[in-house]
């Protein structure tokens, strides 16, 4: 199948968007598609004038104001009509909702072709957690016209769809995410690493991955762990990721081993070498770093929405706090510092449970919402 993909995000930038779009664009090729990738030009790359670089069109974008490192593509459906109608493209898939998004959506559609758009962004919780709470039923129904207008809207989780059926999306369908089991693996857990943090052998490291920005909750974080401190006060608090509340986080917090962007197996490293895994989000879609933790054996406390709604069960390979409960989830974080054998447990059972989620499924997946699509409008 020729599949055409459009997004907002891609490597190297580093967010739960742009490492699903690529994951999903390598998995297809795996399989022997075509993949015709649009997206915006990154710092770097060619100033002006439409080229392709590693099997991906470049268009033009800006950064987004506001989170440094990301950025929009501008509108461009001529050029991507005009692209796709000479590629002779069977499908389209629109991870973003932005500019270019909304141009690759007008250029399927005007070819008559099938089109899917991914809800990856609470961008309605967003604009609450940045002082325009006034914004977010403009922002749900802006979310919503956008969906609508695809063949289908695409979400990782059961609750997720049930969420946006009852508001009146109109073909809500579930795209399980999966997880690269071989990289994020407890056999990379690494005591060099855990010395650089100083953390020894029996030691506790807690750790926080993620993009270090207001809607994150991170504060909750910080006070769940100076709770931890209160019943293991050599404990050590280790952040992975960088954004625009990063200054703040290690002017208040001196003691913090913030460890940057990380990538890969580095990566993979800092999940496996934790004890314990700190998300405290409420505005998450999915939340890959859920899984990636699970992969990895870190035991998780989460709320219970999201990647761990579906995928932690309590108690049994990780720990959900009622959704928004602060206290819920700081007295969580209390029980599995003060007990090596719950997170021995719980551990195992985080590694048994993401066995079997594999990326290249999910495209398979994608590749069979579209050819029966493409199959009911031939019989149509």
């Amino acid at each position: 199948m020729r599949i055409a993909i459009v997004t907002e995000t891609y490597p190297p930038e580093i967010n739960g968007v742009a490492l699903t779009v690529h994951n999903m664009v390598v998995e297809l090729r795996a399989l022997g598609h075509t993949v015709d990738l649009s997206r915006p030009r990154q710092p770097g790359e060619a100033e002006s004038g439409t080229d392709v670089q590693d099997g991906a069109r470049l268009l033009s974008g800006s950064g987004l104001p506001r989170y440094p490192g990301l950025r929009f593509g501008w509108p461009a459906t001529n050029v991507l009509r005009a692209a796709w109608q000479q590629a002779g493209i069977d499908a389209v898939y629109v991870a973003t909702e932005g500019p270019l998004g909304w141009s690759g959506v007008r250029a399927a559609r005007s070819l008559g072709l099938p089109v899917f758009t991914g809800f990856h962004t609470r961008f309605d919780d967003f604009v609450a957690h940045y002082g325009a709470s006034w914004l977010v039923p403009v922002a749900q129904a802006w979310l919503r016209r956008f969906h609508n207008r695809a063949t289908a809207t695409l979400v990782p989780t059961r609750a997720l769809k049930k969420e946006l059926d009852e508001r009146g999306f109109r073909r809500v369908e579930r795209l399980a995410r999966g997880v690269d089991t071989r990289l994020f693996s407890p056999q990379r857990r690494d005591q060099s690493l855990r010395t650089q943090w100083g953390v020894p052998a029996d030691g506790l490291a807690v750790i926080h991955v993620g993009r270090f920005a207001a809607e994150k909750n991170l504060g909750l974080a910080v006070r769940a762990f100076r709770a931890i401190q209160g019943v293991v006060p050599e404990a050590r608090f280790v952040w992975i990721g960088d954004g625009p509340e990063r200054a703040a986080l290690m002017r208040d917090n001196p003691d913090f081993v913030f460890m940057g962007m990380q990538r890969d197996e580095n990566l993979a490293k800092c999940f496996a070498s934790g004890d314990v895994f700190l998300f405290p989000s409420l505005t998450e879609t999915f939340g890959n770093v859920t899984v990636e933790a699970l992969a990895s054996g870190v035991p998780t406390i989460a709320f219970d929405y999201g990647a761990a709604q579906e995928h932690i069960k309590h108690e049994t390979n990780g720990l959900v706090a009622a959704f928004g409960d602060e206290e819920d989830f700081i007295q969580h974080a209390l029980l599995l510092a003060g007990s090596r054998e719950r997170r021995q447990l719980l551990s195992m059972r985080a590694r048994e449970t993401v066995a079997p989620l594999s990326q290249r499924a999910v495209a398979q997946q994608l590749i069979e919402l579209a050819a029966r699509e493409l199959a009911m409008r031939e019989a149509a």
